[in-house]
């Protein structure tokens, strides 16, 4: 199965992300070059009928290289979501421009997988059948698109629930599917969008381990758009900090967490990398970024 094609070219860490320093000088799969994304929204205050431009997005530029996993955090409002549209080909910059292997993203493609917080399933579809809708509009036939389905149902752990409907699952089950669904026909990138956020404290951390384990065993490119500072620090190798509205990038943080389950916290437990004092570091720098005045950034 291509899409399980074992990572060779980078060294997991105690989270399972290769470090970021084993990318040096690679050719980005991503590039945002000065984006600026604005929108004709209804000027209450001028009265009825007024027009005004509403600026979501400003002048982001950042790379993002092949295999790697990349979390973007930021306030609420601050174009978050419309940052992942844009990478969709969902909609199209005002200005700058978005490439994916130095080749213009002009609309959506099988090359990108999308990922949402609401899992947007059918509900009249099994999991089997939702997680073949890609497969069916590449042009796959009927049993291999069963066949990748199923492989892709057991590497999110869903084999035994191929034939329940969305109905049947729990939240978590549903996002598993959509994240099977988003990987079965092999896309280049995953884009994904605070795919976590509806679930509880504990289901959500399973699923972040849950993802990191199938980043490792396909190395796929992701883009995760998160709120959560624990979030972006435990899954990405770099986070992305963007300003309030309009949203900016702020700076980006590079992240290592090798070895720091081993550490422990300053109680001295060991195996959990949430609650070593190198992760409180990240979360804290993080915070930091996200708190500093936009103006020292301008």
């Amino acid at each position: 199965m291509s899409g399980t094609a074992a990572v060779t070219a980078t060294r997991p860490s105690a989270t399972g992300s290769p470090e970021a320093a084993d990318f040096p000088g690679s050719t980005p799969k991503l590039r945002l070059e000065h984006v600026h994304k604005e929108f004709i929204v209804r000027d209450a205050a001028a009265g009825r009928g007024a027009r005004k431009r509403f600026t979501a997005v400003e002048d982001f530029t950042l790379d993002v290289r092949a295999g790697e996993f990349l979390t973007v955090v930021g306030p609420s409002g601050c174009g978050k979501s419309t940052l992942l549209d844009l990478l969709g080909g969902l909609t199209e910059p005002t200005s700058g421009r978005i490439l994916l292997d130095d080749s213009p993203v002009t609309g959506p493609g099988l090359d990108r997988g999308v990922v949402f917080q609401q899992y947007a399933l059918l509900p009249w579809r099994t999991a089997r059948a939702n997680v073949e809708l890609g497969l069916e509009a590449k042009g796959v036939a009927r049993a291999a698109r069963a066949r990748v389905a199923d492989e892709y149902l057991d590497l999110v752990g869903l084999t035994a629930f191929a034939d329940r409907y969305p109905h049947e699952l729990s939240g978590g089950m549903k996002q598993r599917v959509a994240i099977a669904r988003s990987l079965a026909f092999d896309p280049e990138v995953l884009l994904m969008d605070e795919p976590f956020a509806a679930l509880d404290a504990q289901t959500r951390e399973s699923l972040q381990d849950e993802l990191l384990r199938i980043w490792r065993a396909t190395g796929k490119t992701i883009v995760f758009i998160t709120h959560g500072i624990e979030e972006s620090v435990y899954l990405g190798q770099r986070v992305a900090v963007m300003t309030p509205r309009p949203g900016r990038l702020q700076t980006v943080i590079d992240v290592d967490l090798a070895g720091a389950a081993d550490l422990g916290g300053d109680d001295g437990e060991h195996g959990d990398v949430r609650s070593s004092a190198r992760f409180g570091r990240y979360r804290h720098e993080v915070w930091s970024a996200l708190h500093a005045k936009e103006d020292a950034h301008v």
